[in-house]
């Protein structure tokens, strides 16, 4: 895939350079060290739920390999890393007694990043909710969103002086609606009004994290949330189609970005979710509580949308129109009436629509809407077949895919965004979900036999672009050396 923005664009002294993972999708070690089920243990190991029957049991196998990982991170030059804690790792159950060796991981692996000059960006919440809250309601439970705020003041007694910048939630749109209206996701659930309780106490559970954080660590203390922002467009300029996209911007971005930011959820969600309904499960005071002032929000952006007025498709359980794995329940929960259309390529192997022109109009929109909010790109990133070949990997189309975005946003930039950092999605093969390890997104290519990790051509090209802040050309790749690996490696 040739690129199709010209290289060459310089970003500030300070901005920040990492990449990100999820416990879940690369720690392995499901039973060690204390850690008890999540969600995705027991939807992994359902029949049926996850392409080829794979789990996250081994993953990447981080927790076995943290040395050579962090090794790895700082011979590519990264700056911060985005890492999610195994809320059953730390807490198992969810409720009760914290368990000292699952909080000792996550220790001395930011202090390991530390030492590595390397900033610790930690995410409380990647999806992996432990098994025994969702037998008690799981998110439908408010409940959840008090165990939630508990257990993250805990991480901030345990972890706060070593932590850079605390994210509440990844993406608690998947968790919502993946999770429980279309059912692709864990735990599973088809009932579209208890993904909209969901939705609520997941936005509930940020307001009470972010809170008993800065009660433990001040003020002042580093918050933010990451969110993916659907991108979507109307198919025509017809009432109806542009009808549809308020219909999708609502029910997908302003019930998080209402309450959040603004203190209110947008009229249009009880309306479109009547049917569905009664959000009797917002009491008196939940939405000052959910809104707490950030030091940043975070972004993910992959692709974008297209929709008009129509007949939803019936989903097969591949690949949606609307980006997500389709199932025969709709994760749009009161958009009865709104059709996705099929992107034009070129697509990502996961069938992503690629279009950095996308990123560019999010970040001038939150511009625009949150002037005085600094922004954060903490999952950027594309699936490819990748294969190995003589001890190399050569995957053009993944650098042509981080080279256009990346230029994305320093556009956005020159138009006034403040955007603060990049985040690639990911340092490493992992687990991708319902799809298994048929997907890889990394960097750093996992043999999932021997655990072996091979560094590709674009971890060189990010390289290039870490050291010198300038968007190289997409055959610019640097020498990359990591010591402290089982076999060093050199990428040139």
């Amino acid at each position: 895939m040739p690129t199709t923005r010209p290289s060459g664009r310089t970003f500030p002294t300070d901005f920040l350079w990492g990449s990100a993972t999820a416990s879940y999708q690369i720690e392995g070690a499901a039973a060690k060290g204390g850690r008890t089920a999540s969600i995705w243990d027991t939807f992994s190991r359902t029949p049926g739920k996850v392409l080829d029957g794979d789990t996250g049991d081994v993953a990447s196998d981080h927790y076995h390999h943290v040395a050579e990982d962090v090794a790895l991170m700082q011979a590519i030059g990264l700056q911060a890393y985005r890492l999610s804690i195994a809320w059953p790792r730390v807490q198992p159950g969810g409720s009760g007694e914290f368990n000292e060796e699952g909080i000792a991981f996550y220790r001395d692996l930011l202090d390991r990043l530390r030492a590595a000059g390397i900033a610790p960006v930690v995410t409380l919440y990647h999806w992996d909710l432990p098994q025994e809250l969702e037998d008690a309601g799981g998110w439908t439970n408010r409940e959840t969103a008090v165990a939630f705020g508990e257990y993250a003041r805990r991480m901030a007694l345990e972890l706060g002086d070593r932590v850079s910048l605390w994210t509440t939630l990844n993406e608690p749109w998947c968790s919502a609606y993946l999770g429980y209206a279309s059912g692709v996701h864990a735990p599973g659930v088809t009932d579209g009004a208890a993904a909209l309780a969901a939705v609520h106490h997941l936005n509930l559970a940020h307001g009470l994290a972010a809170r008993a954080i800065r009660e433990v660590l001040g003020e002042d203390a580093p918050v933010s949330v990451t969110l993916n922002l659907h991108v979507t467009r109307a198919a025509s300029d017809d009432p109806a189609d542009v009808d549809a996209k308020a219909q999708i911007d609502t029910i997908a971005n302003e019930v998080f970005l209402g309450p959040m930011l603004e203190g209110a959820y947008p009229e249009r969600v009880f309306t479109d979710t009547a049917a569905v309904s009664d959000w009797s499960f917002v009491q008196d005071g939940d939405l000052e509580t959910i809104r707490v002032p950030l030091t940043q929000l975070g972004v993910n952006y992959y692709s974008t949308g297209r929709v008009r007025a129509g007949v939803p498709a019936v989903g097969d359980g591949g690949p949606g129109p609307d980006g997500h794995k389709s199932s025969g329940h709709s994760p749009w929960v009161g958009a009865t009436e709104v059709e996705f259309l099929p992107q034009p390529g070129p697509h990502t192997a996961m069938g992503w629509n690629i279009e950095p022109q996308g990123l560019v109009d999010l970040l001038l929109e939150l511009r625009d809407r949150y002037p005085a909010l600094p922004l954060v790109i903490t999952e950027n990133g594309a699936a490819f077949e990748d294969v190995v070949e003589d001890g190399r990997v050569h995957d053009p189309e993944r650098i042509a895919y981080v080279h256009d975005h990346v230029d994305a946003v320093g556009e956005a930039m020159a138009a006034g965004a403040d955007v603060r950092g990049y985040f690639v999605w990911s340092l490493m093969d992992n687990f991708e979900w319902a799809y298994g390890y048929s997907k890889r997104f990394g960097i750093v290519h996992i043999d999932y036999t021997t655990g072996t990790r091979t560094p590709k051509d674009s971890a060189a090209w990010y390289a290039e672009l870490i050291r010198t802040r300038t968007v190289p050309a997409p055959d610019a790749l640097a020498e990359l050396v990591v010591p402290g690996a089982a076999e060093t490696v050199t990428v040139a």
